[in-house]
């Protein structure tokens, strides 16, 4: 066994991404605090081939160079777009025929093993801030809500983590449809 070399891994350039063909999902942050957390959910993104990322109210942007520390350059791969208010960006992709899930624990929560992705349809999910969690305001707009079962005595994942894993289980599930 030895590791890849960059040439043996074969990625492609920035503009070459953007030419690939993106799984149908779109992350939006809700006021995501610390741009390391920023960063790395812009270079997971960017591994998925996630279709965009919303950056929304006080969720920094690039450039920047506290992102650019995790992100390693995936904001300039990665479709991202800025929303002041996360609900305007919810309803604007809603209108276009997105479904769309906070990651969250709620009353209604469906665990993420549990979860299907809404065939023939995008799917958008919507992480929210690192202490208070995806904002109130959203409970009655969105389309469901996604729980990551934990089994510690801790009560929540780091944002990255949580993003990981949901864009994860998504693109399992988008790849086996598209084949």
């Amino acid at each position: 066994m030895k590791k890849l070399s960059m040439e043996e891994l074969h990625r492609v350039s920035p503009e070459e991404f953007k030419k690939v063909k993106k799984i149908p999902l779109t992350v939006i942050l809700d006021d995501i605090r610390s741009m390391n957390n920023i960063g790395s959910i812009f270079r997971t993104c960017d591994g998925l081939a996630v279709e965009q990322l919303y950056l929304c109210g006080i969720t920094a942007c690039p450039p920047n160079k506290e992102i650019n520390k995790t992100a390693l350059g995936a904001t300039e791969s990665v479709e991202w777009h800025y929303f002041e208010d996360v609900v305007e960006a919810v309803k604007q992709l809603q209108s276009t025929g997105y479904k769309v899930f906070m990651v969250e624990q709620t009353n209604q929560s469906i665990m993420l093993q549990d979860f299907q992705v809404p065939q023939g349809q995008k799917t958008a999910i919507i992480l929210g801030n690192e202490v208070f969690g995806v904002s109130d305001k959203l409970l009655s707009i969105v389309d469901g809500a996604i729980e990551i079962p934990q089994f510690g005595t801790k009560h929540s994942f780091n944002v990255t983590i949580a993003a990981g894993m949901v864009m994860w289980e998504i693109f399992k599930q988008v790849s086996v449809i598209r084949g």
